[in-house]
């Protein structure tokens, strides 16, 4: 017997899904315009399987407006055919019925899924998200701009010999498609293309050579993990993730990845490496690890694990504000750029009165002269012995208690400025101090909400796999250490026990993070957010602080409102 794969032997599930034996439904809309306030006035529906009719489906529909004279005109459907017609809400769960499991095709197939897509939107139906072809699309890879100059249906249908004649009305437009359809699948038969997975990387204009390497993920398993493209000196190019690895990395060997960067990544690379996953959130956390690691030439981001900014106390008697990338305990981030930290260290020597300056300041006999922001008011000066040690350290305590979660009040006193500043119509002033408000609270809310998780030693958390099994995670100093699944019919707890006891040993580091990128710590707290996940195990109770800056995210909310006015403004 040979081998699966063996000779050019395909295994039986790569085979793919035989055209002759799937289900298409060819449909077509006639509608009151083209824009997105338009509605549909008319289906058309044909379900073939193996080249024969299985049934048709067609209505008028009432679109509840009136059909512009232009589009009468077009398709001869008069506002008086349509008066006693069925309305959209009654019309669309029948059609998605006769659709249901089957592939749609349509002429010019964005338009008339669009028109279903939103209309489903509306009326509170699911979009299945099915699988669907283009005829237009699949003319003009088959056929030759001399043979076909246009792609207009009623140009293919009368250049292939359709049995029906295009008119502008959908069940006779889908019937046309229908014929049209066929005859294009018999001239990819032709030349080898059996399958639905191989129409769909038919379609699209491959190179040669990125259809050769398709061989390179024959080997990837259907299952959650990441995956590596090595370049010809075994150095890893690019670095992804996938819910479904076979599937996500023969993508990159179509004409679906369209980003010339990506394209040219898969013309270097020569083999394809994989990490199988238990579920997507080791996938993406290993995705974050291995990118760090290598430091690929085609990924964007995550290469520098500690790329964020953080504001943390200089070490000195009178101590300022310090930009630094590895923080200390009590630093206040991560900011995502610069910039945004330099926005938040001016508001928060407003608000508490740190010194801006970057003068060493000694704890006694200060004889410095002072600068100008002592004469503006934005300075105690120190430096020049007008304020002792004893006297300054309340702005000290302001910023950490700030961090801490202790006490809000410099966020009040920046937006007492910005009320201030309002009343006197200084509005562009209102403008900056609101923006970098803005900035702190949410900076100041994310960072609190990472370093409650990463102060925890160890946490067990559990997530429904959609199938009546259990996804786990276990998380230490806000790092996934170990990760695993319980199938359908599997205890858990065992499973739990099992993955405590063989998950990596992690040792909290400094800073409010203990040492854990921050990235990582966000994807885990994202995943812990997410609707339906339960706490199995924790060390210690999981806890944010009372006064943190959550309780200021309804200011956000109505500042992201003003700010999105001004920019529509």
């Amino acid at each position: 017997m040979t081998k699966p794969g063996a000779g050019g032997q395909l295994a039986f599930d790569e085979l793919g899904t035989p055209l002759r034996a799937t289900t298409f439904v060819v449909f077509d809309l006639e509608t009151t315009g083209v824009s997105d306030e338009d509605t549909i006035t008319e289906f058309g529906a044909v379900k073939v399987c193996g080249g024969e009719v299985l049934g048709e489906f067609a209505t008028l529909v009432d679109p509840g407006r009136g059909i512009p004279p232009e589009v009468v005109a077009l398709t001869g459907i008069t506002n008086a055919m349509v008066y006693a017609a069925p309305r959209l809400d009654s019309v669309l769960p029948a059609f998605m019925e006769f659709v249901s499991g089957a592939v749609l095709v349509a002429h010019n197939a964005g338009f008339d899924v669009n028109f279903v897509r939103k209309a489903c939107e509306r009326h509170g139906y699911r979009w299945p998200k099915p699988t669907v072809l283009c005829t237009v699309q699949l003319a003009r890879r088959v056929l030759t701009r001399e043979e076909a100059p246009s792609c207009r249906l009623s140009a293919l249908a009368e250049l292939l010999h359709a049995s029906t004649k295009p008119n502008h009305r959908a069940l006779s437009d889908a019937r046309a498609t229908v014929d049209v359809f066929h005859s294009l699948l018999e001239r990819v038969g032709s030349i080898g293309v059996q399958t639905l997975e191989e129409l769909h990387d038919y379609i699209p204009d491959v190179t040669p050579e990125q259809r050769r390497k398709r061989s390179m993920a024959a080997h990837l398993p259907s299952t959650p993990g990441v995956y590596l493209f090595r370049g010809p000196g075994e150095e890893v190019l690019y670095v992804g993730t996938a819910v479904d690895l076979r599937r996500r990395v023969r993508q990159y060997f179509t004409a679906s990845e369209t980003r010339r960067r990506l394209r040219e990544m898969v013309a270097l690379a020569v083999r394809v490496d994989h990490v199988e996953c238990a579920h997507a959130l080791e996938a993406q956390v290993r995705e974050l690890r291995l990118i760090s690691a290598h430091k690929p030439a085609y990924n964007r981001r995550s290469k520098n694990p500690k790329q964020s900014w953080w504001l943390t106390l200089t070490d000195e008697a009178f101590p300022r504000l310090s930009l630094v990338r590895t923080p200390r305990d009590g630093a206040l981030g991560p900011f995502r750029s610069r910039g945004m930290a330099e926005d938040a260290m001016v508001a928060l020597q407003d608000a508490t009165g740190l010194r801006p300056c970057t003068v060493r300041i000694p704890a006694q006999r200060a004889s410095g002269r002072p600068c100008a922001l002592a004469e503006l008011g934005r300075c105690a000066a120190p430096c020049a012995g007008r304020q002792t040690v004893e006297e300054y350290s309340p702005s000290v305590s302001s910023f950490v208690g700030l961090v801490a979660g202790r006490l809000l009040d410099p966020l009040r006193v920046l937006e007492e400025r910005l009320h201030a500043h309002s009343a006197a119509e200084r509005f562009e002033q209102a403008g900056f101090d609101r923006d970098r408000l803005s900035v702190l609270v949410r900076t100041l809310d994310r960072g609190q909400r990472l370093a409650a998780l990463a102060s925890v030693a160890e946490l067990i958390a559990a997530r429904p796999d959609g199938n009546h099994g259990w996804e786990f995670a276990v998380v230490r100093y806000g790092r996934l250490a170990s990760a695993g699944v319980a199938r359908r019919g599997v205890a858990p707890m065992p499973v739990v026990d099992m993955l405590a006891a063989s998950a990596e040993t992690v040792l909290p580091g400094e800073g409010p993070l203990r040492g854990a990128p921050a990235e990582e710590v966000a994807l885990v707290l994202r995943w812990l957010d997410r609707p339906g996940t339960r706490m199995v195990r924790c060390s210690r109770p999981w806890t944010e602080p009372a006064r943190a800056a959550a309780s200021w995210r309804g200011w956000l909310t109505r500042a992201d409102a003003a700010r999105s006015t001004e920019v529509g403004v």
